[in-house]
């Protein structure tokens, strides 16, 4: 198995974990803070989303789904590339709402697909290519950043998961 492949299979990792935590939750549930100031679900997935859009069409140097495909629109939201959630006040990421979990999931979903795409144009000699951002040092490798990508999203989709448990408590676990 090359370096691309278990990106991918990562990535489909988070898909599914993600595709089981809010499944079929009521937006209710999904926008709700289990505690003030804590980050809801709904935004918890759109975070991990916004950055795994960001950083694969950085990579692709393409348009983020965001803008390209409406999704700014669909989530209510500005027609901001930059806006990733990084950074966010509490206002903001209150702010941050979804009418149900399939809008969260067909972005997932949507960003998903495109990463898979993606790898399956890199080679492993392209894994090793340097990224032009000069803030950092040693410049990242197109490797590196994916395992930022796949560090990012499990982190995320785990907290996706201990959100459901605080927020319904943990017994929907075990159905």
């Amino acid at each position: 198995m090359d370096g691309t492949a278990v990106v991918a299979d990562a990535l489909g990792r988070v898909n599914r974990v993600l595709h089981r935590a809010i499944e079929g939750v009521p937006a209710e549930v999904l926008n709700k803070q289990p505690m003030p100031g804590s980050n809801s679900m709904a935004w918890l997935a759109w975070h991990l989303c916004r950055v795994q859009d960001h950083h694969i069409s950085d990579l692709l140097e393409a348009p983020q789904l965001w803008v390209a495909e409406g999704w700014h629109e669909k989530f209510g939201m500005a027609k901001d590339e930059g806006e990733t959630g990084t950074g966010h006040s509490l206002g903001q990421m209150a702010a941050v709402k979804v009418d149900s979990a399939g809008l969260s999931l067909g972005y997932a979903d949507a960003v998903y697909e495109r990463a898979k795409h993606y790898l399956a144009t890199v080679t492993p000699e392209g894994l090793d290519a340097e990224i032009n951002e000069p803030q950092y040092f040693p410049l990242p490798t197109v490797g590196v950043r994916l395992v930022s990508i796949i560090s990012d999203n499990t982190q995320h989709a785990g907290q996706v998961m201990y959100a459901r448990g605080l927020v319904e408590g943990f017994g929907w676990m075990n159905v």
